[in-house]
């Protein structure tokens, strides 16, 4: 017994090897290189495709429920996340918004939908996947895309491609070039310009999606950390697990709805500036 119980101790993870191990992705292979295009993380790919398909029934419900009258609380709440975004997207956006402004909701709604999976216990798949046997099949899975620099990036990619097309749009494909060549200092200052403008839109593509990643990358390791701490057999962990845990959750909801706003209101702003010229 003393014997099995030494191994069982020895099997135990370290904090460092259990922060590590749930701060890894079930990926199509094991990535050795900084930057890898063939790996696929597959379970950044399932929720947020789980995120998005939930966000469509939440707002196909909400639209199927609609009346003329009194709204109720599901209604009144859905309309008001409608009017901040209309509001927001109008002040901004000089221009026709009928894509624009359904994509500033679709992005909110998206986005915190994706953030809040933060609030799942951090060893719910771990556990659950253990009592079916299956841990082999997922050695790793992380249930926050936006925890993902892959995820944000990639979403912060597709603003830049909004911002280059309504860019192009707007000003027509040859003043969209003269603008690249001859903002801000002049076409005489062509090269320079072009370097800078190229900078610019690469600076506002990683800006968008590192500072989402950022704040979700540090809720989850804080509620690594918490865990952690639940763990020591003591009264101190035990009870500083439920208040530091509890404390954060709610703080946290403030972060999962602000970071979905942020990335709305930079989404509006970088299409808006493409609207306009130097």
């Amino acid at each position: 017994m003393a014997e099995g119980a030494g191994q069982a101790a020895g099997h135990a993870p370290t904090a460092s090897e259990y922060i590590v191990h749930h701060l890894g992705h079930l990926s199509t292979k094991h990535q050795d290189k900084i930057i890898d295009f063939s790996i696929i993380n597959m379970d950044t790919l399932f929720w947020s495709i789980t995120a998005g398909v939930l966000g469509c029934l939440f707002m196909w419900k909400a639209a199927s429920r609609a009346t003329s009258g009194v709204p109720g609380r599901f209604q009144a709440f859905v309309e008001m996340i409608v009017e901040m975004v209309e509001d927001q997207s109008k002040a901004i956006v000089h221009g026709n918004r009928t894509f624009i402004a359904p994509l500033a909701l679709t992005v909110f709604v998206w986005v915190a939908l994706m953030n809040s999976l933060d609030f799942l216990p951090v060893d719910l798949f771990a556990q659950a996947f253990h009592y079916l046997g299956l841990e082999n099949v997922f050695p790793y899975h992380r249930a926050v895309p936006t925890a993902d620099l892959n995820g944000t990036i990639g979403m912060s990619m597709a603003v830049l491609a909004l911002m280059l097309y309504y860019g192009i749009k707007i000003k027509g494909l040859g003043g969209w070039i003269h603008e690249l060549f001859a903002a801000p200092f002049g076409i005489w200052m062509a090269p320079f310009n072009l370097l800078l403008n190229i900078i610019e839109y690469i600076a506002k593509m990683v800006s968008l999606g590192m500072r989402l990643w950022g704040n979700m990358y540090a809720g989850e390791l804080i509620f690594l950390l918490i865990a952690l701490l639940g763990s020591t057999a003591t009264v101190f962990g035990f009870v500083g697990h439920v208040i530091a845990g509890s404390i954060w959750a709610i703080f946290h909801i403030l972060i999962v709805l602000l970071q979905a706003f942020i990335f709305m209101m930079l989404t509006l702003v970088y299409i808006g500036q493409a609207h306009e010229g130097h």
